[in-house]
């Protein structure tokens, strides 16, 4: 079962901090060996949630969600990511389903756009998005941009 917290980076503890950090280097710099700037100043800006899904063994699922303006025009959720140990657990779906709650919870009725890599499009599919791109490469790691329309 997954603990599920949603913080401003303000009230993350530094232990959460640390957790977060780790497994989005671990797997989007290490396990994508694609060094690429991780911290983008993003993570502090205001109206930016971390939303962390935790199990007795620690982090296993984590998603940042910004508001309009941030990354896109639109609310937009990334930086997506379970642990390489917790996959296949169906960790993913929920965090996709628990990112999505929380974004109409905090931007009610808002379109929602992600960058998302290629080969996840199926996926963000399931639960209504759109692609509304052509494929680029961000890093070196081929991505689409897609969108949940709510209005």
């Amino acid at each position: 079962m997954l603990n599920w917290y949603s913080l401003p980076f303000s009230q993350l503890t530094t232990d959460q901090l640390y957790e977060l950090l780790k497994l989005r280097t671990d797997v989007f710099v290490v396990e994508q060996n694609c060094p690429y700037p991780e911290l983008d100043d993003k993570d502090r800006m205001n109206g930016v949630y971390h939303l962390l899904g935790t199990t007795e063994n620690g982090l296993v699922a984590y998603a940042r969600l910004l508001p309009p303006g941030v990354s896109f025009p639109q609310v937009s959720i990334g930086r997506v990511v379970v642990a390489q140990q917790a996959r296949g657990e169906g960790y993913g779906q929920l965090l996709i389903q628990k990112a999505l709650q929380e974004c109409q919870r905090y931007w009610p009725d808002q379109d929602i756009q992600i960058g998302a890599q290629v080969y996840l499009q199926q996926v963000y599919q399931q639960f209504g998005f759109v692609r509304n791109s052509e494929d680029y490469l961000e890093d070196g790691i081929p991505h689409v941009d897609m969108v949940l329309t709510k209005g």
